[in-house]
């Protein structure tokens, strides 16, 4: 196994999974107490439509979705608060909508989108030092907010109205955290793809949280799980020269199992 660490490549890979691992620990963390399950699979796939601009324009895709998946996020949050509309409703709009522009923006791009099943699938083996460093940063700021927010985030997360009777900036807090979820959705792409994203975000907080039931421990324990499960990924599909992100989410499902079990045995006894 030591011999696959010469290779720049895994290197890099194996340097973005233990650092989204920490940012996908703590915004899913807050994605799975708040049940906004669903809004993250909304984003993740209204991404997508982002992408699809991006390839048309010849710009940047991962700018594009980026900017795409964030106003998305914002769209969600403001028409279910003032338009009246159940937020799942909303949710299930911009999916849609994302991914119809996406599907049109890809077909009329002139040629082959080379880069396209990249985005789809994942390709963490395409990791640059530049992503890295955009890896790092956007980690970094995330803690630095959790530092900050942190016992507000866990009333809000928990019980929003209670939270506005401590006079928490409960509508700032929501906004930030749906940015950091949408930026770590669309960094995270790169890693599994857009049709496994969801996956990163909610197995290993469920697992998580099978054994802990304090917020920080949830965390912590999600990092644990995302790290463990993508080195283990990344070996696996060294292995058997498939993609890292299936293996990846393979993995979690696997440890999901072998968790549900464990404590399903466990309790007979």
């Amino acid at each position: 196994m030591l011999e696959i660490f010469q290779y720049t490549f895994f290197q890099n890979a194996l340097l973005a999974v233990l650092i989204l691992s920490v940012g996908c620990g703590i915004v899913g963390t807050y994605a799975v107490t708040r049940r906004l399950v669903f809004i993250a699979g909304g984003i993740t796939h209204a991404s997508f439509g982002g992408l699809g601009i991006g390839f048309f324009l010849g710009i940047q895709p991962t700018l594009t979705a980026l900017v795409f998946a964030v106003l998305s996020a914002f769209g969600v949050e403001w028409v279910s608060k003032r338009g009246n509309i159940r937020e799942d409703s909303v949710i299930a709009a911009f999916w849609s909508l994302g991914m119809a522009i996406g599907i049109i923006f890809v077909f009329l791009t002139p040629g082959y989108t080379p880069g396209l099943t990249e985005f789809l699938f994942g390709n963490i083996l395409t990791i640059t030092h530049t992503d890295l460093w955009i890896f790092s940063l956007f980690t970094v700021l995330l803690l630095v907010f959790l530092a900050f927010f942190f016992k507000p985030l866990i009333f809000v997360a928990f019980d929003r109205d209670f939270a506005r009777t401590r006079c928490y900036p409960v509508q700032l807090i929501e906004y930030v955290m749906m940015f950091f979820i949408s930026v770590c959705i669309v960094l995270s792409i790169r890693l599994i793809g857009v049709m496994l994203m969801m996956s990163l975000l909610t197995i290993p907080q469920n697992i998580a949280m099978l054994y802990c039931n304090k917020f920080k421990s949830i965390i912590i324990a999600s990092s644990a799980i995302g790290i463990v499960a993508g080195i283990s990924g990344l070996y696996l599909s060294y292995l058997l020269n498939v993609p890292a992100g299936a293996c990846i989410v393979f993995m979690l499902v696997l440890f999901f199992l072998s968790a549900k079990i464990q404590l399903a045995i466990y309790r007979k006894k």
